[in-house]
């Protein structure tokens, strides 16, 4: 099993920036990809940005090219997301999600189902 554990989420102003931090514990060796979903109310929970694990390619979505930046501190089993000039329809709880399964050639980063580990979420709200 794997513990995900969220932190940095909070209010902050457009055009303001937050940084997410999610750590993982439990059976880490495991770790292919870490990732960042984000779900507003009456929405689904949608893809924000990934990054795998050994390679470190990143994934992201077109809603925060440029503005978002994910990275990974392997020793510490944590991944971030940078999340600058945020805008108010950032607002939405945001969850880190690891993906304990090998990579192969049909994995789709964006896909919520190819994760197998979530946490607890954490809440991002963007005043206009």
């Amino acid at each position: 099993q794997v513990q995900l554990v969220e932190s940095g989420g909070g209010l902050v102003q457009a055009g303001g920036s937050l940084r997410l931090s999610c750590a993982a514990s439990g059976r880490t060796f495991s770790i292919y990809a870490m990732g960042w979903f984000r779900q507003a109310p009456g929405k689904e929970r949608e893809f924000v940005r990934t990054i795998s694990w050994s390679g470190g390619s990143t994934y992201y979505a077109d809603s925060v090219k440029g503005r978002f930046t994910i990275s990974r501190d392997g020793a510490k089993n944590t991944v971030y997301l940078q999340m600058d000039s945020l805008k108010p329809e950032d607002t939405a709880v945001y969850y880190c999600a690891l993906r304990g399964r090998r990579i192969g050639n049909s994995w789709s980063p964006r896909d919520v189902n190819e994760y197998d580990y979530w946490g607890q979420g954490t809440q991002v709200t963007v005043s206009s």
